[in-house]
C-alpha cells in the first residue's frame, strides 16, 4: 500500500498521453530534485517543455513543496503553474489544498516526485496514485543522504517487484 505505484527515471520520461489514456486529469508534482535539481536556480528546458505539453494537453499542474514561498513560487510563475508551499509532507494536508487547486478529485489525479518520505507517503495518505522518479541531481543537502540510504534500502527490498516504468 505504501509503495509507488509506477516508476520512471526522469519525469520527462513519463508519458502524458499515458497518463491522459488512465484518466488521469491533475498532477501533483513536488518541486526540488523532481522539477529542479538541488542548487539548480529555474528547471530545465526539457522539464519546462514537458509541463507546457501537460498544460496544452488540457492536464491540471500544481506543485507541492516543503520549501518557503517566494522559491516555489518562482518556480511555479516560471512553469505558468498553480503551487503549495511549506506543505508539511508527508502529511496529507498539502496534498488536499492541492486537489482543492486542481478540481480534479483523488481518482483523477496523480502525484509525482523523487522521495518515499514525503511524495510516496503523503499520497499514499491522501488516497492518491503516485510515481516516484530518480532524483534529478545526486548531490543534495547533507541532510538527505541519511534519508535517501533509508529509501534505498526500503525501495531494494521490493527491486524483484519493483513498478513498471511509466
Amino acid at each position: 500500500m505504501l509503495m509507488p505505484d509506477s516508476y520512471a527515471p526522469h519525469i520527462s520520461d513519463i508519458s502524458l498521453d499515458e497518463l491522459h489514456a488512465q484518466g488521469f486529469r491533475g498532477l501533483i508534482i513536488d518541486l526540488d530534485n523532481t522539477l529542479v535539481g538541488y542548487r539548480q536556480e529555474k528547471p530545465t528546458p526539457e522539464v519546462s517543455g514537458w509541463i507546457d505539453q501537460a498544460l496544452q494537453r488540457g492536464l491540471r499542474v500544481v506543485i507541492v513543496s516543503n520549501n518557503v514561498r517566494a522559491w516555489v513560487e518562482e518556480v511555479a510563475t516560471h512553469l505558468k503553474v498553480s503551487f503549495v508551499h511549506k506543505a508539511a509532507k508527508p502529511l496529507p494536508v498539502g496534498f488536499g489544498k492541492a486537489l482543492e487547486l486542481l478540481q480534479t478529485g483523488r481518482k483523477h489525479t496523480i502525484v509525482i516526485g523523487d522521495q518515499f518520505f514525503t511524495d510516496v507517503l503523503g499520497a499514499k495518505l491522501r488516497g492518491l496514485k503516485v510515481i516516484l522518479t530518480d532524483p534529478i541531481v545526486q548531490r543534495e543537502h547533507v541532510a538527505m543522504r541519511f534519508v535517501r540510504r533509508i529509501e534505498h534500502v526500503i525501495l531494494r527490498k521490493r527491486k524483484g517487484k519493483r513498478v513498471e516504468k511509466v
